[in-house]
């Protein structure tokens, strides 16, 4: 399966130019397996990690073959409203140059509007079980010529009580549909439900998760301002000043941007994506390999390859698309019985994934702060002294001694040392830092709201409020959690004083919203 790439495996165009624009070069172990078997009609069992890429495994090929009509032609399954929110969005991004129309139906949300969508006409739904089943029995839903039928996240449905409703829902389908069933584990029940649902050619696909040793990789993230990434990078490479290191970007247009703004400032940096020609990629991997390239800024897929054991940082710039590729990333150093460093640049709501990366590499991913300016200012002098006492240490100065001499008839010689020197430390900062702003502290608060799922709230409207009201940053706002009463929100401690002062009291839906800082995190947990 290796060097496949996605216009290999006969996509529809439209959809290849999605996942283009997606910034994806090539498939992942369950894309590249999976799509050639559901474009061949075939009934597939997809075992699988959360993580590893499986949505767009399932929506590319489904979404390649079906065409707009007056009748639903798939469904998608998913155990919980926040995975079908989440795998609606990327089919979205899928059939974005198609005129495929989709709509995600889940509790919580209102039926009325579902049913009126629905009588628009759908082409894929995205559903979850419970929720489907009511309409089924309305009859505000027509699944007699569904074609596709993917069941995601199989076990979870299991592990919640949906076996007997998935069975139900199955009964409503067409007996010629296509069945991808996708599933972490395979339980009996689970194996069971295929066997009596599928055809007898399912293709069993298992894609063993990567083993990772983490015993020689420290693992760290900072959480920094979306704004404030690339000062922060500088910052923090800055301080530690690694001898060799791989930065990674998720997209092709990302390396080429930082790989300008770090070549701007003095950084020897090259890049790597698969848009390069293989001979200037070579020739970027062998300069890298002799030293005489500080850092590499990559894509997933140019890095594969690079077999480099100096390598003493990995730094992700941009999280991946999955946590296959983190393992691969990180996996990039502490080689050859060293030790290495992998550090993840993370802004508030990508904090989550951090928590899923510990749960699925089986480590702890300690938080650092960014460095501030008196420690990269400290960092820098102890650095240069050092420097400067090898060179005295190694006597290999002496050709500049009548220089020393000719400044001593008109300067103080420890002046003219400490000129030097301040002419070094100019030019070992590679950012202008004006000011301490991507230091400030982002330790998270958690406010209560008084409106919840009662008052018909969704995270993008209370995120909508709050840029209305406040006028803040909500790309800063961290996790929201919608209960049927209230809300909590998680936000950095700077942007406290402006939500408490412009967006309380004000109107959400009609109702009037009352915000507090949360007590605990586990006041009114009852949902």
């Amino acid at each position: 399966m290796e060097n496949i790439k996605f216009s290999d495996l006969n996509l529809h165009k439209k959809v290849l130019q999605a996942i283009d624009a997606m910034g994806f070069e090539e498939p992942s172990q369950i894309q590249a397996e999976a799509i050639p078997v559901i474009l061949s009609g075939n009934d597939m069992i997809g075992q699988a990690q959360t993580g590893t890429g499986k949505t767009l495994a399932f929506g590319a090929p489904v979404l390649s073959q079906i065409e707009s009509s007056d009748k639903i032609s798939a469904l998608v399954l998913t155990p919980t409203r926040e995975l079908a929110i989440q795998v609606n969005d990327e089919l979205a991004r899928i059939a974005k140059f198609k005129r495929t129309k989709l709509l995600p139906v889940y509790g919580g949300q209102p039926i009325d509007r579902q049913i009126k969508s629905l009588r628009r006409g759908v082409d894929v739904v995205v559903g979850t079980p419970g929720r489907i089943l009511d309409h089924i029995k309305r009859n505000t839903l027509d699944l007699s010529g569904v074609n596709f039928l993917v069941l995601d996240e199989s076990d979870e449905m299991l592990n919640m009580g949906f076996i007997d409703d998935i069975e139900e829902i199955i009964k409503s389908l067409n007996k010629d549909r296509q069945t991808l069933l996708f599933s972490a584990t395979m339980p009996k029940e689970i194996a069971k439900l295929a066997s009596k649902y599928m055809k007898n050619e399912v293709k069993h696909i298992k894609i063993v998760k990567n083993s990772l040793t983490v015993e020689k990789i420290k693992q760290y993230y900072y959480e920094v301002k979306h704004k404030d990434r690339f000062e922060s990078l500088c910052r923090i490479l800055d301080i530690d000043e690694p001898s060799s290191a791989i930065i990674f970007c998720k997209t092709k247009r990302g390396v080429d941007e930082l790989v300008e703004s770090m070549q701007a400032r003095g950084y020897n940096v090259e890049g790597m994506h698969g848009d390069m020609g293989q001979n200037q990629r070579l020739n970027t991997l062998r300069k890298f390999k002799e030293g005489t390239l500080d850092f590499l800024v990559a894509t997933d897929v140019a890095a594969r390859g690079i077999d480099v054991d100096d390598v003493s940082h990995v730094i992700n710039y941009d999280l991946p698309q999955d946590m296959e590729s983190y393992v691969h990333r990180i996996g990039r150093t502490g080689r050859a019985n060293k030790e290495g460093i992998a550090y993840s640049l993370v802004t508030p709501r990508e904090y989550i994934m951090i928590k899923q990366l510990e749960k699925f590499t089986k480590s702890k991913i300690k938080r650092k702060e960014i460095p501030t300016l008196d420690e990269i200012f400290e960092a820098k002098y102890n650095s240069m002294l050092k420097d400067v006492k090898n060179t005295l240490e190694q006597n290999d100065y002496k050709d500049f001694i009548p220089v020393a001499t000719g400044l001593d008839d008109d300067y103080n010689l420890v002046d003219v040392a400490a000129a030097l020197m301040k002419m070094l430390f100019d030019r070992e900062f590679n950012f202008d830092y004006n000011e301490d702003s991507p230091v400030k502290s982002t330790k998270p608060v958690r406010l209560f709201l008084s409106v919840g799922r009662i008052d018909k709230v969704t995270p993008v409207k209370i995120l909508n409020f709050l840029e209305e009201t406040s006028d803040i940053d909500v790309n800063e706002v961290g996790d929201i959690d919608i209960f049927d009463k209230f809300t909590f929100i998680d936000l950095p401690e700077d942007l406290l004083d402006a939500v408490l002062s412009r967006s309380s009291g004000k109107r959400l839906n009609g109702r009037k919203v009352n915000i507090e800082v949360a007590k605990s995190k586990n006041n009114h947990s009852h949902k």
